[in-house]
């Protein structure tokens, strides 16, 4: 088992390319390869494994297959904590003896385990290598598929793999500075339990005053469904005064009084620097 950390972020199709172009070039950038990942996410026909926030795949890279098992873990500091098993795999086939010795085995029945929905990509990694931390970044482009729908997926995730936690959310706020980009709290198993009709979240209507996290857990789930987030501004005193203190009240001013009129997707067009806004926010809170 292995203790993954991560920070996802989603962009346009125009600004990934740029993003890329931009990571590619960083002196402490040493690229890696390009591949095709087709992932087939499994689950029970009443979605248990959904309910214990987890997530289980088989993951095809070339002649290479890989089962993984990740819980939904937590959100620490603007990055994703989440517990990970992983098994190579001979083939296809979803080998069920090697969730025997997992949390998983006590919460589901292993042979009710089916297809649920896919997410297939093309990643493009980036190694970056500094005094203090060496992160891995991938740039994903392709799609999910769950059931009759399907959604666009233009991501990039920073991944630690040694060193400095903090760097993760250095270089994100970096790409922030060059691109609009879109701190992203759900993952793609979530999408794709979204698009299959498997998980049915709702957005919070009359919230209490709610803390940064909690904002952007919420501004997450707007995302996923597709709907503006609605809060009266009693409710983002907290959110108000962190960007104050974090130095970004610009950005907020620039955000807050649109939020509840658009989708995600049109505030990061009529205010390019919300994901700036969501970093620095996250950041701030990490150190209080």
């Amino acid at each position: 088992m292995a203790v993954e950390l991560e920070i996802k972020l989603t962009l346009s199709e125009r600004a990934q390319a740029q993003a890329l172009e931009w990571l590619l070039a960083l002196p402490e950038a040493k690229p890696g390869g390009q591949k095709l990942l087709v992932n087939r996410y499994y689950d029970t026909p009443d979605a248990a494994l959904n309910r214990a926030r987890a997530a289980l795949r088989v993951r095809q890279s070339g002649n290479r297959y890989i089962q993984t098992l990740k819980t939904q873990g937590e959100f620490v500091d603007g990055a994703h904590r989440r517990q990970e098993w992983e098994w190579p795999l001979p083939g296809p086939e979803l080998d069920l003896s090697l969730l025997e010795s997992t949390p998983v085995k006590q919460q589901l029945d292993l042979q009710q385990l089916r297809v649920a929905f896919e997410t297939n990509f093309t990643r493009q990694v980036i190694m970056l290598e500094t005094a203090d931390a060496v992160v891995e970044v991938a740039v994903d482009s392709g799609e999910i598929v769950g059931g009759v729908q399907s959604r666009a997926l233009h991501e990039v995730e920073f991944e630690l793999k040694s060193g400095n936690p903090a760097s993760l959310m250095s270089w994100a706020r970096m790409l922030s500075d060059e691109v609009p980009v879109f701190l992203n709290l759900v993952s793609k198993a979530e999408q794709g339990y979204y698009l299959a009709g498997i998980y049915r979240p709702e957005l919070d209507r009359t919230p209490g005053e709610l803390s940064v996290t909690e904002f952007l857990q919420q501004l997450s789930l707007s995302w996923l469904l597709q709907k503006p987030l609605n809060c009266p501004e009693s409710a983002l005193l907290q959110v108000k005064n962190a960007a104050i203190q974090a130095g970004v009240q610009a950005f907020w001013d620039e955000v807050q009084p649109i939020t509840g009129q658009h989708t995600v997707p049109e505030l990061m067009e009529k205010a390019p620097r919300l994901g700036a806004l969501q970093l620095a926010l996250a950041a701030a809170s990490a150190t209080n």
